[in-house]
């Protein structure tokens, strides 16, 4: 039901996730004003982001977190600030020189200086969450960064990102000018920097959007789009939600590493190219290079889609962090199974069965693959599909099996007792 909801994605759209899929999605641009969003519950808090993140939760990340590099940059008439300019030691038993110096933050700031959180999908709970949902909504990776900007300044020069992302404006006002993009769907090898002119006379062209972001507007910019903002009168900050789309360029990556691979085992790919050869003159091993081509073009042709999948999908799971656990009380709880207690699998961790040969049946959960025997894949099966069981209604197994496999789920950090306490 809630993959059926997509509450995240609803929050940053404001639309129908099959509305969004179908004319957004990868294509054109969104702009969603704070009055037509589909936000959840009541309030002010709610309509502006400010349960996700807030001003004051700004200073306390900057002032009482211990915050290091990369998680804070800063940025100043659009080039990025020197980090020896706002880090230094922590003290006493904290010597490490690249924690934030809040008395510096503040003196940059002041004079004009945007500031960036980096990394909050990691570090600020309520944005763990709401990362962690949106990904699980979208299919897609997710990261989160915070742009805290003084009054009437501008961080960052027209450019693009490589991926796409979510604006959500939290506090203050800012003004966002968008232009079509000068390459569509860049990789992230193609960076903007590397087409500086191109995009710094596409600036100069009418925008696609030109509007004034309020607390509670959400924007949505498929990569490649053009964009800079300006703060207005006030203090302005703004979530922005990187999406790492799975790309066809993945599959390719994934097809070609795949062939690589399977090649390296024909004796015809093998070979040395000729004694006293001149790579000068292509002629002179044209015919090898053909062979060679050749010899690439039928292992391609011999690889199966489904290890492709298998490969794309690998990567993409290593980089989605599942449900956050509390190690002590998993711990505890793993100690004390019972056949009432309640095990529960780990929310947005992506799970499969796979067949591991020789009686033995392999769980790929995520990043990491778990290796079980044969026997008890009826209850794997059974928690894979409803999500939840008591370790006493694990079927196809002995109590003292069950347990086993129970404790295993719990510590291996597939599955949690959810009464043991919120991570």
């Amino acid at each position: 039901m809630e993959h059926e909801l997509r509450p995240a994605l609803r929050r940053c759209t404001g639309l129908d996730p099959a509305v969004f899929a179908e004319q957004y999605w990868s294509r054109r641009p969104l702009l969603t004003r704070a009055r037509h969003a589909g936000h959840p519950g009541d309030g002010a808090a709610r309509s502006s982001f400010t349960d996700l993140l807030d001003l004051a939760a700004v200073d306390e990340l900057l002032g009482r977190r211990g915050l290091r590099t990369p998680f804070l940059r800063i940025a100043k008439d659009g080039a990025v600030v020197d980090a020896k300019r706002y880090t230094t030691s922590g003290g006493a038993g904290a010597e490490i020189a690249d924690q934030v110096s809040s008395e510096a933050v503040l003196r940059l700031f002041a004079d004009g200086a945007t500031v960036v959180l980096q990394g909050l999908h990691r570090l600020w709970p309520p944005l763990i969450e709401f990362a962690d949902q949106l990904a699980a909504d979208l299919g897609h990776p997710t990261q989160v960064n915070a742009y805290i900007t003084p009054p009437s300044s501008r961080g960052f020069s027209p450019h693009y990102d490589v991926h796409d992302v979510f604006v959500l404006q939290v506090a203050g006002q800012k003004h966002w000018t968008i232009h079509e993009p000068v390459l569509r769907d860049p990789l992230r090898t193609q960076a903007w920097n590397d087409r500086a002119a191109e995009v710094a006379a596409a600036a100069e062209r009418e925008p696609v959007i030109d509007a004034v972001l309020q607390p509670g507007d959400a924007l949505y910019l498929p990569r490649g789009y053009l964009h800079s903002a300006e703060a207005l009168g006030e203090i302005s900050a703004h979530l922005t939600v990187g999406v790492h789309s799975v790309t066809r360029w993945a599959a390719a990556e994934s097809a070609l590493d795949l062939v690589r691979t399977l090649a390296a085992e024909d004796p015809r790919l093998r070979g040395s190219l000729p004694l006293g050869v001149d790579l000068a003159d292509p002629d002179s091993i044209r015919g090898d290079l053909t062979a060679v081509i050749a010899g690439l073009q039928e292992w391609l042709g011999r690889i199966d889609p489904t290890e492709v999948a298998d490969r794309v999908r690998a990567g993409t799971w290593a980089q989605v962090r599942p449900e956050p656990m509390a190690p002590l009380a998993q711990s505890a709880a793993a100690a004390a199974l019972g056949p009432d207690t309640v095990l529960r699998l780990r929310r947005r961790l992506r799970c499969t069965l796979r067949d591991g040969g020789e009686d033995r049946i392999t769980l790929v959960a995520g990043r990491r693959s778990h290796s079980f025997p044969a026997d008890v894949r009826p209850a794997l099966t059974a928690l894979l599909d409803v999500g939840e069981l008591k370790v006493g209604d694990l079927p196809g197994l002995e109590p003292a099996d069950r347990t086993t496999l129970a404790r295993r789920l719990v510590t291996e950090g597939v599955a949690t007792v959810p009464d043991a306490g919120p991570a």
